[in-house]
């Protein structure tokens, strides 16, 4: 839908480009009135439920599932890809000191910036298809090792090095809590982090792409992408959502705080989706996973869900406002022993694989992204007052 300025022939869209077809992909889909997503040809939460991060990783970004072989290969050069380099490192206390919990995405940035730098990461345009690749591993690797690291700075700890015995998610979260997680919680978050890799031409994977467009470097068009996520609105929710749930405290009060939010047109975070009109099946598997782990913050999240639904069937009638991802995802995250500070950079320690699997995507395309806008200021051309500066 590209606008010819030659003749001035200007197409309207919807406001936030809803709707609107900006590229083709073959990586993935999300059907939302149907309450489905899927990876190239799998369903997303097949693959969250029953497979490990790293095959879904494989297949967003070779394209296949592999085989027992090429999945050991595919774990070994993520490993050898997840190297802090020294000079990072000695970096990597003072940007903690700047940013500290507060802003650990920030953080993440400019660490990636120093990775790039030292690796002198090239500009997308001038690099082969396996250069890409390679950039692709190397950024998707590396991001957990840095948000561990930053966060342990930030608490005065000294980072963990990463363990190449324990798979992507399993290490993450020790490098975080300090301990290697069982069996039951490195699941539960693999579940939710395979879950989260791609969703679609979501902010941040379309501002990867954007910048990808221009041919820049792959660490860049992942630090334009980890700056849109940390828009409340986009990957902000997560610690909100339990915020919610600190905020209405005990089950007695729930009606009177849900009456309370709605009639004064607050918003209940954890709750609605831009593109779901069902459940969303990312919500739905990780409210399974949170109640096979149990426990009273669990029962207490399930029973306000019901209860928030039910409150709004009354007062909104006709309305449907579901749970989203982040609302479980919450949870979930909890009961692992993320900490709140690192539950949007967990996140993005997934997404970052749907990114540069999109960066890929889009590199590969060659055309730069260059929509048009419809100007509605004050007609023009208007003479120039005299200037009030003495020539």
């Amino acid at each position: 839908m590209q606008t010819d300025r030659m003749d001035d022939t200007l197409i309207d869209v919807p406001r936030g480009l809803t709707n609107v077809v900006a590229a083709e992909t073959t990586l993935g889909d999300v059907r939302g009135h149907e309450g489905f997503y899927h990876y190239r040809q799998y369903s997303a939460i097949d693959l969250a439920s029953t497979r490990t991060f790293e095959e879904a990783w494989h297949l967003l970004l070779v394209g296949s599932l592999p085989d027992a072989e090429q999945l050991a290969a595919f774990r070994s050069r993520i490993a050898q890809a997840r190297s802090v380099p020294p000079g990072v490192a000695e970096l990597l206390p003072a940007i903690a000191g700047l940013t500290g919990d507060r802003d650990p995405l920030a953080g993440l940035r400019m660490a990636l910036a120093a990775v790039a730098a030292h690796d002198r990461i090239r500009p997308l345009y001038d690099e082969s298809e396996d250069e890409r690749i390679a950039d692709a591993i190397r950024v998707s690797a590396i991001t957990p090792v840095l948000l561990a690291s930053l966060h342990a700075l930030a608490e005065g700890r000294e980072p963990l090095a990463p363990r190449d015995d324990l798979g992507y998610v399993a290490d993450y979260l020790r490098m975080v809590t300090g301990r290697v997680p069982d069996a039951r919680h490195e699941h539960a978050l693999s579940a939710y982090m395979t879950a989260a890799i791609d969703h679609g031409f979501n902010a941040s994977t379309f501002a990867a792409r954007v910048i990808a467009s221009t041919g820049a470097d792959l660490a860049a068009a992942v630090g334009g992408a980890l700056g849109a996520l940390g828009g409340p609105l986009h990957g902000g929710a997560p610690s909100r959502a339990l915020d919610t749930l600190d905020e209405i405290g005990t089950g007695d009060r729930i009606d009177e705080w849900v009456t309370r939010t709605i009639d004064s047109g607050g918003r209940i975070m954890g709750f609605g989706h831009a593109v779901y009109r069902t459940e969303d099946p990312r919500s739905r598997m990780l409210r399974g996973i949170a109640e096979g782990i149990g426990g009273a913050r669990v029962a207490f999240a399930v029973a306000v869900e019901r209860r928030v639904q039910e409150l709004l069937e009354r007062m909104k009638p006709g309305r449907e406002l579901h749970t989203n991802v982040e609302f479980y995802a919450a949870v979930v995250m909890e009961l692992c022993g993320i900490p709140r500070a690192m539950f949007t950079p967990t996140f993005a320690a997934a997404r970052v694989v749907g990114w540069t699997a999109h960066v890929l995507e889009q590199a590969a395309d060659g055309k730069i992204v260059r929509p048009s806008s419809r100007y509605v200021g004050p007609a023009a051309p208007v003479a120039l007052p005299a200037s009030p500066v003495a020539r």
